[in-house]
């Protein structure tokens, strides 16, 4: 929830404990000059009069006043001696500004009150007893007045309706007492907001209101209680419908049904003020239901002006907030949890261009003072919830916020900045890979996200500013490792030339995970050093390389996958100029025929070139297995072509061996052949014995 603090507090409120005294010393002196009479020492001016008062204050919204009621004990501290008789008539007592119908009554006489001075910020009256009070004497008397609502300016300090209540409640007595009580009265149903004090309550008290009670006061002269409250009702609601640049917004109007003057105040301001806002912003109206601009007491924001509630869409803006309070509210409909994390940016931001409508439009701002450079300073990191410290913590982190969104803006230039809030808008992060492919950020972005925005849309520089305004102790690391990143990842960028990075490095940058990315960066430039030396060997091989590298460097989440490929086509390359270098270069006619019968049956030129064919498309097993069949076959070729020689050779000595031997073998007779020949009709005897003729 966005909240604003209302620096115009109310006047009642300017009334402390050090005005307060200086009314006591005035009504010391107005006692001074009640001068004891005497029978025989007139003029005697030794005060001796005591005025305690215990004052009741009853609000009656219905009639437009708080009826004060105050038990009146005037005594006669002095003494009569033998020639002397002391008295007192008169007594004076100071009461709230812009009160009437003063009444006195009791005593033994006829009393009566009447004004003896009165300044905007006092009054002082002088009350008759209507009888001498003899010394050692008391009387008791009751004073009555009405504090009213004096109309006019939306932020006066009384305001009594029946939907709004706020006054101040004094204690009223004379100097020098003390136990004095002060009481207050509401008819129940009101949320009550007491500052100062102090006082207990709220206790029923049976008959339809509640009670608070101060109890004996110390220091009853120095008492001080403010009272703003309001209740539930039924708002008077209005529409209104503005005309901006891109479409329309429409804004309920939601005011207390006895205050139209406020409804027609806020809605000019809201019809004035969206389409300025709308361009000096640089984005369109956020949302497509109406904004509901409600009057309120804010009072949980101890004395903030207004809350945006962006889940309802509403901006609770308080009934006395000025114009320029109103337009900041207004920006909060852009400057809230769903566009920037951050309290200080949201604060700051909506500041910022409330102070550049409000110029526009000749309404005065916000008075803002500046942070004092002597104090000890609270990073905005540290700046938490609202809370109702507006002199502290507080009162810092508004005039810093709003310090450092313009010093944002003189540096970045508000076109540059309304690119920041687009791209905040469109949910992209930094350090795109190029202009037309964004890439989404981590969510809505804190004060990490938005410094990175800025530098990166800008190209400048902010991180001093963030140093001396924004980060706690704990984060100026986070800052001194950031820019230690940036520069490993510019010269990465550098180095990588028109090859987009992989993406996981910009995925850490923008998480604020540099020691991941000085990983992965350290990675990316080792595959560059691959690829550089890739290129200077497949230059000298004359070969052209396919675009798949290139292509998983770009696209794959981190360089893994890039320096397999990279080592892969380096070795297709290698296996390639290894091969023309086993290419045989000139030789003689005879080792020309040695190689050439080498080769016999193989195509080493048919496949480096079909190595090299297939290293450009890409398939590198095929353009390996090609260029290493090259390689062997030219390396092998004279060696080959040896053998084959060789084997010839000695295939033809054993064939010629054969054939003689098988020559000789057919031309040499056989004995036991050619015998049966010359005696084709001898036969053996029986056993075996020598032929015998026919």
């Amino acid at each position: 929830m966005t909240r604003r603090l209302d620096r115009r507090r109310l006047d009642h409120r300017r009334l402390g404990a050090a005005a307060l005294v200086a009314l006591c010393l005035v009504q010391a002196c107005l006692l001074q000059l009640a001068t004891p009479g005497a029978t025989a020492a007139a003029g005697s001016t030794t005060s001796g009069l005591t005025l305690a008062g215990n004052a009741t204050y009853d609000v009656l919204p219905d009639q437009g006043k708080v009826a004060v009621r105050v038990a009146l004990s005037a005594t006669n501290t002095l003494k009569d001696t033998k020639t002397k008789k002391y008295f007192f008539r008169v007594g004076y007592v100071t009461v709230l500004p812009n009160t009437a119908n003063y009444k006195l009554t009791g005593g033994s006489g006829k009393p009566k009150v009447t004004v003896s001075s009165k300044t905007a910020t006092y009054v002082n009256l002088k009350l008759d007893f209507g009888a001498n009070l003899p010394a050692g004497k008391s009387t008791a008397l009751t004073l009555t007045y009405d504090i009213k609502d004096p109309g006019g300016a939306a932020d006066r300090p009384i305001r009594i309706s029946t939907s709004l209540v706020s006054f101040a409640a004094w204690a009223v007595t004379g100097p020098g007492t003390t136990g004095q009580t002060v009481t207050v009265r509401f008819p129940s149903g009101y949320d009550v907001l007491v500052r100062r004090g102090p006082l207990s309550g709220p206790t029923p008290d049976g008959s339809g209101h509640d009670v608070w009670t101060s109890g004996p006061l110390a220091k009853p002269l120095d008492f001080v209680a403010d009272f703003s409250a309001d209740r539930p009702t039924d708002y008077t609601s209005t529409q209104r419908t503005v005309q901006l640049a891109d479409g329309t917004a429409t804004v309920t109007m939601q005011a207390w049904p006895d205050d139209p003057a406020w409804e027609q105040r806020v809605g000019s301001i809201v019809e004035r003020a969206l389409p300025v806002l709308e361009r000096e912003i640089g984005l369109p109206w956020p949302s497509d239901q109406p904004l509901q601009v409600r009057e309120a007491l804010v009072r949980s924001t101890g004395g903030y002006a207004g809350i945006y509630d962006p889940s309802e869409h509403r901006v609770d803006i308080a009934y006395a907030a000025s114009d320029a309070v109103v337009i900041h509210e207004l920006a909060h409909a852009w400057f809230n949890g769903g566009l920037v994390a951050d309290r200080w940016i949201a604060e700051g931001f909506a500041s910022h261009y409330a102070e550049l409508t409000a110029k526009e439009l000749g309404i005065d701002p916000v008075p803002v003072t500046a942070p004092d450079p002597g104090a000890p300073p609270t990073p905005l990191n540290a700046w938490g919830p609202a809370s109702p410290d507006a002199t502290g913590t507080e009162a810092w982190g508004y005039a810093a916020s709003l310090q450092v969104a313009d010093a944002i803006a003189a540096r970045a230039g508000e076109d540059k900045l309304r690119q920041v809030w687009q791209q905040v808008q469109r949910g992209t992060g930094a350090y795109w890979p190029t202009p037309s492919a964004p890439e989404p950020g981590l969510g809505v972005p804190d004060w990490r996200g938005l410094l990175d925005l800025l530098e990166d849309t800008t190209k400048v520089s902010f991180a001093d500013l963030w140093r001396q305004w924004v980060a706690r102790p704990q984060d100026l690391q986070a800052l001194t490792d950031r820019a230690a990143a940036l520069d490993a990842y510019a010269h990465t960028l550098a180095t990588a030339g028109d090859w987009q990075l992989p993406s996981s490095i910009r995925t850490a940058l923008r998480a604020w995970r540099f020691d991941v990315a000085r990983d992965i960066l350290a990675d990316t430039d080792a595959v560059l050093a691959q690829r550089a030396h890739l290129d200077d060997t497949a230059r000298a091989a004359g070969v052209t390389l396919p675009g798949t590298l290139r292509t998983m460097f770009e696209t794959a989440p981190g360089p893994e996958q890039a320096a397999a490929e990279a080592t892969a086509e380096q070795t297709v390359v290698d296996a390639i100029t290894a091969a023309q270098g086993a290419r045989p270069g000139p030789v003689g006619v005879a080792e020309e025929s040695i190689i050439n019968v080498g080769l016999l049956f193989q195509h080493p030129d048919t496949d480096l070139a079909d190595a090299v064919s297939a290293l450009a498309a890409g398939h590198l097993n095929d353009a390996y297995a090609n260029a290493t069949a090259a390689e062997d076959a030219w390396r092998n070729a004279a060696d080959n072509g040896r053998s084959r020689i060789l084997s010839v050779i000695l295939l033809a000595i054993a064939t010629f061996i054969l054939i003689s031997l098988v020559r000789r073998g057919l031309m040499s007779p056989r004995r036991g052949v050619s015998t049966l020949a010359a005696h084709p009709a001898g036969t053996a005897d029986d056993e075996g014995g020598a032929a015998t003729k026919a």
